[in-house]
């Protein structure tokens, strides 16, 4: 079972242009900054929002074609929406919200399906409670069950977990995780947390500004992310921009004063350099090595992050981070290093 999305959408300025597919693997992140088209994008496939063209497909049913002239209303789509704050019925039962969706179903068979969706989700002791007598976790339970109820092919997840603080936030994603695994059927998730993406999908997709990059594995998009929006949200803490050197194999960063030798060949298109890893430079050691004066440093739990300024940076250049395992923390003109194949061309 997989869904495929391929459609524009324009609203005002602002243009959508997604193209993705869940393929083989049942569950696909979507990636993306506040306002880059993520959760317009599940509206447009559950049918609250109508693009202005392109297709929809699930499972081999269409669910919208433009060319075709076929838009299914959201009831006939069988798409599982779960929204941020869940939306439950405030004057309703556990129980009640959970039947509202059962009601196309033979009575004969509705109160059995309520009882396998209570325990599945592990709400039999609150079926008589109503949503404001519930935690976090039990309201989205109920919320989940309630889609489940209404027997969808696939489910859709709006950030359910960015309203919540940290502790609450993990004890949710593993109880929503767990419920998940059930389900046969594509789950899209949408998120702008990296970590939220790696524990619970399998493949990924990065929204920048509306525009969909190619759906990818999560350890590719790691290894090599493409974009400065892709390298942004996979934890980059180094973007500069650049240009080619005057030398074949060499960039050029213009705010540090450097010239390093890239392994990655110039491409059209490159507007900034990802450095993935910059470490202390090694007694010996002279290829894309350079002295940086220590700004200062920042100790964590476990290491330490060290703000530098290469030596022929522009003044109001960015600091160039390093992150070090705890201990002494350096001070004064540091040589650093970084292997000509950690640094990243992107678009």
């Amino acid at each position: 079972m997989s869904l495929t999305v391929s459609i524009e959408k324009r609203c005002g300025d602002f243009r959508l242009n997604v193209d993705i597919s869940t393929g083989s693997g049942r569950s696909l992140a979507l990636l993306g900054a506040s306002g880059c088209g993520k959760s317009l994008t599940l509206k447009c496939i559950a049918g609250i929002e109508r693009p202005g063209r392109g297709y929809i497909e699930l499972d081999g049913r269409v669910l919208f074609d433009s060319g075709a002239r076929v838009n299914l209303p959201p009831q006939k789509r069988r798409v599982g929406y779960l929204f941020q704050q869940y939306a439950l019925f405030p004057n309703m039962t556990v129980a009640e919200n959970i039947a509202a969706c059962l009601r196309r179903m033979e009575k004969s068979r509705r109160r059995s399906r309520l009882e396998e969706l209570l325990i599945l989700l592990r709400l039999e002791g609150q079926r008589n409670l109503y949503p404001r007598q519930l935690s976090g976790g039990q309201q989205q339970r109920t919320a989940l069950a309630r889609i489940l109820a209404s027997e969808p092919q696939a489910i859709l997840l709006d950030e359910p977990l960015s309203a919540l603080d940290s502790f609450l936030k993990w004890q949710l994603e593993g109880e929503l995780r767990e419920a998940l695994e059930r389900f046969p059927g594509p789950v899209v998730w949408v998120t702008h947390d990296l970590g939220e993406a790696r524990r619970n999908c399998r493949r990924v997709c990065v929204l920048d500004g509306g525009q969909s990059a190619p759906v990818t594995d999560l350890e590719t998009l790691m290894r090599n992310p493409g974009t400065v929006a892709a390298a942004r949200l996979s934890g980059f803490k180094n973007l500069v921009p650049v240009r080619p050197g005057g030398e074949p194999g060499t960039v050029e960063i213009p705010d540090w004063g450097l010239t390093l030798h890239c392994a990655a060949p110039w491409r059209a298109g490159v507007a900034a350099l990802g450095l993935r890893e910059v470490r202390p430079a090694e007694k010996g050691e002279t290829d894309n090595v350079f002295p940086c004066q220590v700004l200062r440093v920042t100790e964590d739990l476990a290491s330490l992050r060290a703000a530098l300024r290469p030596e022929g940076a522009l003044p109001g250049a960015p600091p160039l981070w390093m992150e070090l395992p705890g201990g002494t923390p350096p001070a004064g003109l540091l040589r650093v290093r970084v292997s000509p194949a950690d640094l990243l061309l992107l678009e």
